[in-house]
């Protein structure tokens, strides 16, 4: 099988199931989440860090979907780099308290090595890659690149300030100092612009953004995955009273609905 006859298999896989991909996972991931931190779910299924990278690799689909036509050996290897970046960034962090200030892993998010999930770039990489499709998608192609760095690190900011809280009010991290912010303190944000700007800097450097406008014109599904985030991250942050963080996923519903990307047929 060659990589044109995958990549059109693929396509159609995420097309013929977008909805229950995009909507019903995170949905359900949400309320198995609560559950699960809430005890209503026995041992085995609680916190199943399997059942959390499925559910995570099934709406990572979209993305990979629309990125994996674009990759030639250029991205492959400045994606390789983004890779180790986000291996080393992370040990530094859970090692030393820096950029994000000093925390730890609570819940299993699947193997780890060396104190840090081994499966960290299927969950690092869309905060990224996401971040810069909304920025290519709301403004012109040709925007300076340090426009569009800017306001990628500033979208990936605004998403952590809907994950972190959540994340912190599921128990799948903690900060050893809290913080003002939902148990999330100062620190972790300006980590994040640092190690954001690093990570969409490798993004800038590998891919035409022409040529990923041009796809995500055509690729009706390609920021699914960023439907996912908004509701599945949005829902838990609803049920803990995290208000900020839950207007801010609504924000990112609205805008999603105003670029057409919520748009689904169902059958």
């Amino acid at each position: 099988m060659d990589r044109r006859t995958v990549e059109e298999r693929l396509e159609r896989l995420v097309r013929e199931n977008r909805f229950t991909i995009a909507v019903v996972f995170p949905l359900v991931g949400a309320l198995t989440l609560v559950a699960s931190e809430l005890g209503l779910l026995p041992p085995p299924l609680a916190f199943n860090p399997f059942f959390v990278l499925f559910g995570t690799l099934v709406m990572r689909l979209p993305l990979v979907a629309g990125f994996l036509p674009l990759v030639g050996r250029r991205e492959a290897v400045a994606l390789a780099g983004l890779t180790t970046y986000t291996y080393l960034v992370e040990y530094v962090g859970v090692h030393t308290g820096l950029p994000y200030g000093e925390f730890e892993y609570l819940v299993s998010l699947g193997p780890m090595l060396a104190g840090v999930p081994v499966g960290l770039p299927v969950f690092f990489f869309p905060l990224v890659l996401n971040a810069y499709l909304l920025v290519l998608l709301l403004v012109r192609a040709n925007t300076p690149g340090w426009v569009r760095v800017a306001l990628a690190v500033l979208v990936v900011v605004l998403g952590d300030l809907v994950l972190d809280p959540a994340a912190v009010s599921l128990g799948f991290w903690q900060y050893a100092s809290g913080g003002a912010y939902y148990g999330v303190p100062l620190s972790n944000y300006l980590g994040w612009v640092l190690s954001a700007t690093i990570a969409i800097g490798f993004v800038e450097y590998a891919f035409s953004p022409r040529a990923l406008a041009e796809r995500l014109a055509r690729c009706e599904f390609m920021l699914d995955d960023l439907v996912s985030f908004v509701l599945l991250w949005g829902a838990v942050n609803l049920v803990y009273a995290n208000w900020v963080p839950a207007v801010l996923a609504g924000v990112g519903v609205f805008v999603l609905v105003r670029t057409e990307r919520f748009d689904f047929r169902v059958r």
